[in-house]
């Protein structure tokens, strides 16, 4: 396994290594030695259909970085720099992922990350540097012009509370 840079300090492609024969593949999707100093406690999985965008989100406090695999199906899956000293702030970087690639998406503490499914149906893991704060979850509005992400949808499904977010990049200067 090896960690790949990206156009945003901090934001990797984690290559991972296959093994392949006629029954099929092993994939190692982590390694502790390749993500160093950070702790993973925690595990999610999503599930999703076709057209969900889940996102963007983030902790205000206790933030997580995540490692993010797809396990079955297709997402664009997107990360934004909310470090306010970063010279990045505000930029997005975005990744079509599908359980048939060999890489996972690793996104350091202090971003936003949403995805959006691009097949029938998709499953996610997210593998989570600290467990789930629910006081201090916040969510920016997925289509914030200021971010600008280029989302290959009009009209996404999305939850109730992605749905009312009106936070914006903006409010977070």
């Amino acid at each position: 396994m090896k960690l790949l840079k990206t156009k945003i300090k901090g934001l990797s492609i984690i290559k991972s290594k296959v093994f392949k024969d006629s029954r099929g593949f092993l994939r190692e999707t982590y390694q502790k030695k390749v993500v160093k100093g950070v702790n993973f406690p925690f595990d999610i999985m999503s599930f999703s259909k076709k057209n969900v965008l889940r996102g963007l989100h983030f902790q205000s406090r206790n933030s997580q970085a995540k490692i993010i695999t797809v396990t079955h199906g297709k997402i664009m899956d997107v990360a934004v720099d909310l470090r306010k000293n970063s010279p990045t702030f505000g930029k997005y970087y975005s990744i079509v992922i599908s359980h048939n690639d060999d890489f996972s998406f690793y996104i350091p503490k202090n971003f936003a990350h949403g995805f959006l499914c691009l097949s029938k149906t998709c499953t996610i893991n997210y593998k989570c540097s600290d467990y789930r704060s629910p006081k201090h979850e916040k969510t920016l509005i997925w289509n914030d012009p200021d971010i600008n992400i280029k989302w290959p949808i009009q009209k996404p499904i999305l939850s109730k509370r992605d749905r009312l977010t009106n936070l914006t990049l903006s409010d977070l200067k």
